[in-house]
């Protein structure tokens, strides 16, 4: 896992190539969430800023806005998740990711957590 980027929002990705990136939520968002019962992702060609929400997963807790680590454009989501949300909970970096990103400029990675910097982030939350 030491080669995913984090947000403070808890979305996560790693890099595929040089920009393209395979979008996700953290475990510790998972676990937060609960059972994940849907997950609305944007139409591949969609372009994003980072920060912007692409979508929104929800929970039996929750309903919760996704937002875009880096900007770039979405070039294919997991349609798994239409009838199976709850591989997010099985996996949220492996079979429950949420979608691909051509990055606009893979040097916005410098502003991102890496994985130490992500679990210091979270000892400071509890």
């Amino acid at each position: 896992m030491s080669d995913y980027f984090y947000t403070q929002s808890h979305e996560c990705f790693k890099l595929e190539g040089e920009k393209s990136a395979v979008v996700s939520i953290a475990q510790y968002a998972v676990d937060q969430l609960g059972e994940i019962t849907y997950v609305q992702l944007p139409a591949p060609g969609t372009h994003f800023a980072k920060g912007d929400s692409f979508g929104e997963i929800e929970s039996v807790k929750t309903v919760s806005e996704l937002y875009a680590p880096a900007a770039g454009t979405v070039t294919e989501v997991n349609g798994e998740l239409d009838a199976h949300p709850e591989l997010v909970n099985d996996g949220p970096l492996q079979q429950g990711w949420l979608l691909k990103l051509e990055l606009d400029n893979p040097s916005d990675t410098a502003a991102l957590m890496d994985k130490a910097a992500y679990e210091a982030y979270l000892e400071g939350l509890s």
